[in-house]
């Protein structure tokens, strides 16, 4: 029995449909192609852009980002420097409270171990006032982890004598949660360290 052929319109209506639905499929790709380069052109122009100090492009929002944690991270630690090193007989426990809600186990051993070698009984013993006069401090990012070095300087009023001395100390930085008013800036400072100490100038008043 001979195989019948089929007929001629239909096949060239099948190809007709299958050559159809290919210039449709590509015609939707290209379409779809050209509104996606069209769209992504459209953001990165609308987008601002700074350069880095080494040549790569980064965008303004993490540019304005940077900027605003350094700017957080700044009143931060001289908040903590404040509340630890601005003391006196009547407010330095509340001083030293605060200031211990802004660092981890570090600060808090130093603040122990000032408390042992009896810092702490001399203001007392002795009506000292210490002020801070001056806090300069230097953030650095390395690789997402931020550190800081800051010089302050402070006074302790000895009656009829004036102290003024330099201190340098040095810390890390890591973001918790903010907790208002213990820490309203959401940072913690870690491996914090009294670096060096040294008296300026005596004066007499």
């Amino acid at each position: 029995m001979k195989t019948p052929y089929k007929d001629i319109y239909a096949v060239l209506k099948i190809n007709r449909l299958i050559v159809l639905s290919s210039v449709f499929f590509a015609t939707a790709s290209s379409l779809f192609s050209i509104w996606m380069v069209y769209n992504i052109n459209a953001k990165a122009m609308n987008s601002v852009f700074a350069v880095n100090t080494d040549g790569t492009i980064i965008p303004l929002k993490l540019v304005a980002q940077k900027e605003s944690f350094n700017v957080e991270a700044l009143a931060h630690i001289e908040l903590f420097h404040g509340y630890f090193y601005n003391i006196d007989a009547s407010n330095f426990e509340k001083n030293l409270e605060k200031a211990l809600w802004l660092g981890n186990s570090s600060v808090d051993n130093l603040y122990r171990q000032k408390k042992s070698d009896g810092v702490y009984n001399r203001l007392l013993q002795y009506s000292l006032v210490q002020k801070v006069v001056r806090i300069d401090t230097q953030i650095e990012e390395k690789k997402g982890a931020y550190s800081f070095k800051s010089v302050t300087i402070f006074e302790i009023n000895r009656g009829s004598i004036l102290d003024t001395y330099e201190l340098i100390t040095t810390g890390n930085l890591i973001s918790v949660n903010r907790n208002f008013p213990n820490n309203p800036h959401g940072l913690l400072i870690t491996e914090y360290y009294e670096k060096s100490l040294k008296k300026l100038n005596n004066e007499s008043s």
